[in-house]
């Protein structure tokens, strides 16, 4: 998971061309141990999307894809990982 941050910093770092690196899913699968998730959070749902979740510390990155072409990375959002059970939509223990 340590992998996340870097990858992450990659994307925003300027390429020697002119067009900028796809952070594809292939390149995430090979390097970032993750969960696949049945379905987006509503946040990041969208029309032939499939997500992926990484728990890091004390929280919860979910990355969505696009599934067409190279299946580009298309969104990121972190949650506080406490809450994990609404995200996951599980009651609580009592």
């Amino acid at each position: 998971m340590k992998r996340v941050l870097p990858l992450v910093a990659l994307l925003a770092t300027p390429a020697y061309g002119t067009e900028p690196l796809t952070f594809t899913y292939e390149m995430f699968e090979s390097a970032v141990t993750h969960a696949d998730l049945a379905e987006c959070p509503p946040e990041l749902a969208g029309e032939n999307r499939f997500c992926r979740a990484t728990l890091h510390l004390d929280a919860l990155n979910v990355f969505a894809f696009d599934d067409a072409g190279d299946t580009p990375l298309v969104a990121f959002q972190s949650y506080d990982a406490s809450d994990l059970h609404s995200l996951l939509k599980t009651p609580l223990p009592d």
